[in-house]
């Protein structure tokens, strides 16, 4: 039972997780392997846009920056993205306030992560105290004045949104048009954001990818990484901590096992008369540990068909029900519980397993006197 719900509690995080990232990171990512950014030849990104399983091409200059509103000012990193970022990230979905909006007859906005517009104290009501971007100017040009040293733009902000920490605290949306604007950077990109298909082979397309650039591109150098080798660290640690938890869980298992071992060893000195009349009767060792191995199975298999079940009922009463919720300001209001066939057929394997030595073990030892 232990088991079902410690696997199926991990199953619910990674799932939320990943779901967190999946709406913010692409599922392919191009970036340069040396420097911050790169030019893309014309008709090679043409040519990636119609590879097979490609539904999103999103072209993507960010650099760090000042934001100041009113009197508050704090640094945050300004993503400038083409037009299908948004469909292909759906941030729009968990936008808390106001809306999703980069561009609108030709004016330009920003959208600002939960984190950032809560240091700044932001009011998208406000029309009077527009956000100020500031943005060193390229070169080493000497200057009086302090402000002379920064580009500075004024933009309205029309929306915040939410999905955790490290991309709250950090990120400020911008349309690409105006990124460049800011850092004067024409044609470079930081990064290109690649969204697939539904069902698309993601290994494929890098190497459909890679194979493109490779051929058109000889003297750049690119990383081309999926979504897990973008966070890859983060997802390891997830899923070691899944099954370092599973070992540790099974190890109690095994120690718990001792009652069985206790059981049948008991059976088997109490037995003693009853086994000396079977042998009597004709029946042979084989016979008499037949006989108890199957009280152990019988056993084991009574408990894990029962911690199955509890397992699986608990689970569904915390989907149901909520019965263990999260305070107000989590991006779910209960912990998250997702029960994966694929870990019930190892619980059941693994405590069948460990039930089976149970019983081999007493029944192996106390029955070799016995002729």
């Amino acid at each position: 039972m232990a088991l079902i719900i410690v696997l199926s509690a991990f199953n619910g995080i990674s799932a939320l997780v990943l779901g967190l990232y999946n709406t913010f990171d692409p599922d392919i990512k191009i970036s340069p392997r040396e420097g911050k950014t790169f030019v893309l030849d014309p008709a090679l990104a043409e040519k990636i846009k119609k590879l097979d399983g490609v539904a999103f091409y999103t072209e993507v200059l960010q650099e760090n920056a000042l934001l100041k509103y009113d009197d508050k000012q704090v640094i945050a990193t300004i993503k400038g993205v083409s037009d299908e970022f948004v469909n292909m990230t759906r941030l729009d979905t968990v936008t808390k306030e106001g809306e999703f909006l980069l561009k609108h007859d030709s004016i330009e906005y920003a959208v600002l992560g939960y984190g950032i517009a809560r240091r700044l104290n932001i009011s998208l009501s406000d029309f009077v105290h527009p956000l100020e971007i500031y943005v060193p100017k390229r070169g080493n040009q000497a200057v009086l004045n302090p402000e002379d040293a920064f580009l500075i733009r004024s933009v309205e902000v029309t929306g915040v949104f939410s999905l955790n920490d490290d991309f709250d605290y950090k990120y400020a949306i911008l349309p690409l048009s105006l990124a460049r604007t800011l850092l004067n950077r024409n044609n470079e990109l930081s990064a290109i954001e690649i969204g697939l298909k539904p069902g698309s082979d993601v290994s494929k397309a890098k190497k459909n990818i890679t194979n493109l650039l490779q051929a058109g591109h000889n003297e750049t150098k690119f990383n081309i990484q999926t979504r897990f080798e973008q966070n890859e660290v983060l997802f390891k640690t997830i899923n070691s901590e899944k099954w370092w938890t599973f070992l540790i869980l099974a190890f109690i298992l095994v120690i718990a096992t001792f009652n069985v071992i206790g059981s049948l060893t008991m059976l088997i000195i109490e037995k003693k008369k009853d086994i000396q009349t079977l042998l009597f009767l004709g029946a042979d060792k084989t016979l008499i540990r037949k006989i108890f191995m199957q009280e152990g199975l019988m056993i084991t298999l009574t408990g894990v068909i029962t911690g199955i079940l509890l397992g699986l009922l608990l689970c569904w009463i915390q989907i149901k029900f909520k019965l263990v919720p999260f305070s107000e300001g989590f991006i779910v209001d209960a912990y998250p519980i997702k029960v994966i066939p694929t870990d019930l057929a190892l619980v059941l394997g693994t405590v069948l397993l460990i039930g089976f030595f149970a019983a081999w073990y007493p029944v192996k030892i106390f029955t070799r006197k016995f002729n």
